[in-house]
């Protein structure tokens, strides 16, 4: 992967991320039926993320426990059920087309660049646990687990609420917006 192109995927998947927001906002048609099987979709992925992020001490250990124990990156895994969730629920196969191609053009390379830092920050427990760890897709049947356990301390310090708080304002406007159809 190329690290230039790393770089600015890095750099640009937020504001990225905000103009895909917008383009949801607008061109999105919600329906109840959609919002309900959407909503649960985007609620497994603010779980994931919450729960990974309790996990989660950033440059500080090598987290391998909890979801981390399945998937090497839980918290891009749960970004992705929430953007197929709200896919669905807007109602756009065109939105979630364009969401697909977003997330695998952009968190792609970010995974393989965070996968080469940690390489460098902790050296030969990165390669086994990346030999023993998928990517992104997760096993069914996880690795042997670290010992880190969940604290809500780290699901506070990894601002992980800013989720939770995003997909409730993205519930309260898809409803709205079905309502008012």
């Amino acid at each position: 992967m190329d690290e230039g192109y790393g770089t600015w995927a890095a750099r640009w998947r937020v504001p990225m991320g905000f103009a895909l927001g917008v383009a949801y906002l607008i061109f999105s048609r919600p329906t109840f039926k959609l919002l309900a099987s959407g909503g649960l979709l985007a609620l497994a992925g603010v779980l994931l993320r919450a729960l990974a992020a309790g996990y989660l001490a950033k440059n500080q250990s090598l987290t391998t426990s909890g979801p981390y124990a399945h998937t090497r990156n839980p918290l891009y895994l749960g970004s992705l059920l929430m953007g197929l969730g709200f896919a669905l629920a807007g109602g756009s196969w065109a939105l979630g087309a364009a969401f697909l191609v977003f997330f695998l053009a952009i968190y792609r390379p970010v995974m393989h660049r965070e996968a080469a830092g940690l390489r460098r920050m902790f050296g030969e427990a990165y390669e086994q646990y990346a030999r023993e760890v998928p990517l992104l897709v997760p096993r069914l049947r996880g690795a042997r687990p670290g010992n880190e356990k969940f604290l809500w301390q780290r699901y506070r310090r990894n601002r992980e609420y800013e989720a939770a708080l995003g997909y409730l304002v993205a519930l309260v406007f898809l409803a709205l917006k079905a309502w008012l159809r």
